[in-house]
């Protein structure tokens, strides 16, 4: 698989543009910001009320409404929540698009649900980062850079790959590299991630680790020091040397009992359920279950966070802190 960098990209294609950001949070703070240090001036696209406004107008920006910065813009980066996609969509942005445009997503979800529909005659690409906002802008202002995929949805210009490639090196991507890919297997391989393994099992493991020891009689403090200050070293370890030289790099006694006990705690009950989340997100069901949630209040999600803030683990993290 190619690894594409500065020297693939003509960032000329990206400065020749007049780019609107629509949404000022994680990502579209960063990349607004990367934009400027690369020679582009964005409009920033924000709600009436929007709790990101101070904030933009601190950065030196002049926000402008959604739908102005739709009509002036003719490179249009859609980075508001997936939740909220739709409606900012329908009620902005598809009343303003003409054909030469292009419409850009850091995220595949809309397109590939169904979410949004883009009309003929306008570009649409996908430019991700692989990581937050925040450590977009901090690798870029390092000099630095962050890995990033992107792909092609329409091609009405002709050019939107080449589009797509400066937009990555602009916001920095293509210092550390872009990947091509689809938005549907950008999107899946995502929200599979997300639900099976870094957001959803590692946190749940930590918990259920945490609650074994404390259930045994070991102390809280013990149990917490154990269970989660040690994931920062592993996740370091990883990055660093990959798996097998993260083995490598700890003691013989550490690496032996990971051989004793993972395949237990991951056996083939739990690559069966990872094969039916991944079907989940495959077939749209988990997607659908996100969007009625959103559109009832999200209270499954807010459920969810109060039983995490709930649980004594945080109480012992803060008495640690």
């Amino acid at each position: 698989m190619r690894v594409y960098l500065e020297a693939d990209a003509d960032q000329r294609l990206i400065r020749g543009r007049k780019v609107g950001i629509l949404g000022y949070g994680n990502q579209g703070r960063a990349q607004a910001l990367n934009l400027r240090d690369s020679g582009v001036d964005p409009l920033i696209g924000l709600e009436p009320g929007s709790a990101s406004l101070a904030q933009a107008q601190k950065d030196g920006f002049a926000p402008l409404e959604s739908k102005e910065a739709a009509e002036r813009a003719d490179l249009l980066v859609m980075l508001v929540p997936d939740e909220k996609m739709r409606a900012v969509f329908e009620r902005h942005v598809a009343p303003a698009l003409q054909p030469g445009q292009a419409l850009a997503f850091a995220h595949g979800f809309a397109i590939r649900f169904g979410e949004i529909v883009p009309p003929a005659g306008i570009d649409v690409i996908l430019v991700a980062p692989k990581g937050p906002g925040s450590a977009l802008r901090a690798l870029y202002e390092s000099g630095e850079g962050m890995l990033g995929l992107f792909a092609v949805h329409q091609d009405a210009s002709g050019s939107a790959r080449a589009l797509a490639l400066a937009y990555g090196a602009a916001i920095g991507c293509a210092r550390k590299g872009l990947i091509e890919t689809g938005f549907a297997e950008e999107c899946e391989a995502d929200l599979f991630n997300e639900a099976a393994v870094i957001w959803g099992a590692v946190p749940e493991l930590i918990q259920a680790g945490f609650e074994t020891l404390v259930e045994a009689g070991y102390s809280p403090e013990i149990a917490f020091l154990e269970c989660q200050t040690e994931l920062k070293l592993l996740a370091g370890l990883i990055d660093e040397r990959g798996i097998a030289g993260m083995r490598e790099a700890i003691s013989n006694t550490a690496e032996f009992g990971a051989l004793a006990g993972g395949a237990r705690i991951v056996d083939e009950a739990t690559r069966k359920e990872m094969r039916a989340i991944l079907e989940e997100v495959r077939s749209g069901a988990l997607a659908a279950e996100m969007i009625a949630d959103a559109r009832a209040g999200s209270p499954r999600l807010k459920a969810s966070r109060e039983k995490a803030r709930e649980h004594r683990i945080e109480a012992v993290r803060r008495g640690l802190s």
